[in-house]
């Protein structure tokens, strides 16, 4: 197995991006963000008392799973049996409601401050982003934010996410608009918890406007009914439909089908609940796709996953049979840990 060194040396020459997932946060505070301790934290009272028996039911602790499982049967059963509409809106509310939960789990569990994360951390995370000439995130959590801020920490970064002071003058917040989107490095491609949709704006959440932690005002947000934009939604076709009703999300979206040079996946699971992101890979520009591998590269996850990477390459190279000059996807593999991503 190729080290994430070897990658950048091999094929790092110019124009190298990277898309993070949920391993991304998990290498920080496994203890935080893996399946296991989101449900465990998880706060199921008030909803129906199938919601929290579902995950038994289906052995598994993924909220996207469930909410997945959840509305396939509702869709399912409004098939099979019409005459049962009631049940069927029942596991839809029960999939919403969720939602909501998994938004709840990650606020409360979130560590407070940067302080929580040494230094020698942030620096660590600091230097495998430098390699970075754009970043397409599919974390909700705020340890991308924090790294990027982390000023007295070098190496020094750009860190344009495209929200700027808005129109209104000086608030509590920054707030995004598409003209000053064009140098944007930083994409949340289903949102994060420090931004929120207010309806005519998109506003992200500072401590320097406040002073006050963003933990704080999002907790304090969620006690008052606000949510923060999620792309939480079971399935890639639902996730999409979303992304598409939200100027930020689809531009950041967009913009992945234009960029060339070499992609890093870190952390990306390539399940079929990201097929939207997968497939504009596919149908894209990206001359190399190197993907990060935890573990013994045999193990049945790491099948799944070479398995689908390589139909990403077939498929690109059937997409552009023909033409003068195919774009091919080059596809590589490197020890996810050896990028020592936090130290």
């Amino acid at each position: 197995m190729q080290t994430f060194s070897d990658i950048i040396e091999r094929h790092g020459a110019e124009h190298v991006h990277a898309v993070l997932g949920n391993g991304f946060s998990q290498a920080c505070r496994n203890d935080i963000f893996s399946y296991d301790a989101l449900f465990d934290r998880a706060d199921f009272s008030g909803l129906s008392e199938h919601c929290r028996a579902a995950f038994e039911t289906l052995g598994s602790t993924d909220f996207e799973h469930v909410i997945k499982s959840l509305q396939q049967a509702a869709a399912l059963l409004s098939l099979y049996k019409p005459e049962e509409q009631e049940l069927a809106t029942a596991f839809r509310t029960d999939a919403d409601q969720l939602r909501e939960v998994l938004v709840g789990a990650i606020a409360e569990s979130h560590p407070d401050w940067p302080g929580d994360i040494d230094s020698d951390s942030f620096a660590a995370c600091k230097r495998f982003l430098s390699h970075f000439e754009r970043i397409y995130t599919l974390n909700y959590d705020l340890l991308l934010y924090w790294a990027f801020m982390q000023d007295e920490i070098d190496p020094q970064l750009s860190c344009d996410d495209g929200f700027r002071k808005p129109a209104t003058g000086d608030e509590d917040y920054v707030s995004w608009e598409v003209e000053n989107s064009y140098n944007q490095k930083i994409y949340y491609l289903h949102g994060a918890l420090h931004l929120f949709d207010a309806g005519d704006e998109l506003q992200k959440y500072t401590w320097v406007n406040t002073g006050k932690r963003l933990t704080e005002q999002v907790r304090e947000a969620l006690s008052e009914g606000k949510y923060p934009l999620f792309v939480s939604e079971g399935t890639s076709r639902d996730k999409l439909e979303k992304i598409k009703h939200s100027g930020y999300l689809h531009r950041g979206l967009a913009s992945i089908g234009s960029v060339r040079g070499l992609m890093v996946a870190f952390g990306v699971s390539f399940s079929s609940n990201d097929e939207h992101i997968l497939q504009l890979i596919e149908r894209g520009k990206i001359d190399v796709l190197a993907v990060g591998l935890y573990g013994d590269p045999d193990s049945p996850d790491n099948r799944r996953i070479v398995e689908r990477v390589s139909r990403m390459r077939d498929r690109r190279a059937q997409n552009h049979e023909g033409r003068r000059s195919p774009v091919t996807l080059e596809v590589d593999y490197f020890d996810a840990e050896s990028a020592g991503v936090w130290g």
